[in-house]
């Protein structure tokens, strides 16, 4: 669990209510066996979320998320370039360690709760925001016009 190491867990204040229902979303989709693997995947992937997302769509996202989930991906200072859903992916295995099959399984499970929260018109703004491949970690196609 990623935790501030200056606080005891056990004076640690509790989780709002939303985030505590966003976890146990993120458990139930990514069949997480605690609540803290769920926060762990919340916190990478919304980090890195947040170094993808500028101007109206990453304030919007904010708004409609937890104000702990709201923080995490606010916290993050946008990249210059963009990364692809792909690189992303491997971005966040680089940073954590993980496998990046292991990172994709968290994107899809902590994606598919924050578009629970943000709604379809949001999320759809996001995608035309961000370059080719986070439709497929939204669970959604990746559709591409015909040429």
């Amino acid at each position: 669990m990623i935790t501030d190491v200056r606080v005891p867990l056990e004076h640690q204040q509790p989780y709002g209510t939303a985030y505590g229902q966003m976890l146990e979303k993120v458990r139930y989709e990514g069949a997480y066996p605690t609540r803290e693997r769920a926060e762990e995947a919340v916190r990478l992937v919304l980090s890195g979320l947040g170094r993808q997302l500028t101007g109206d769509e990453r304030v919007d996202l904010a708004a409609c998320l937890p104000l702990e989930a709201a923080r995490v991906l606010t916290a993050q200072i946008p990249d210059t370039q963009p990364l692809t859903g792909w690189a992303f992916v491997k971005d966040l295995a680089a940073r954590s360690g993980a496998s990046l099959a292991t990172i994709r399984w968290d994107t899809g499970s902590v994606f598919a709760a924050v578009a629970a929260h943000a709604g379809p018109d949001l999320i759809t703004r996001i995608l035309h925001q961000l370059p080719t491949g986070y439709a497929l970690l939204f669970g959604r196609a990746e559709l591409t016009p015909a040429a």
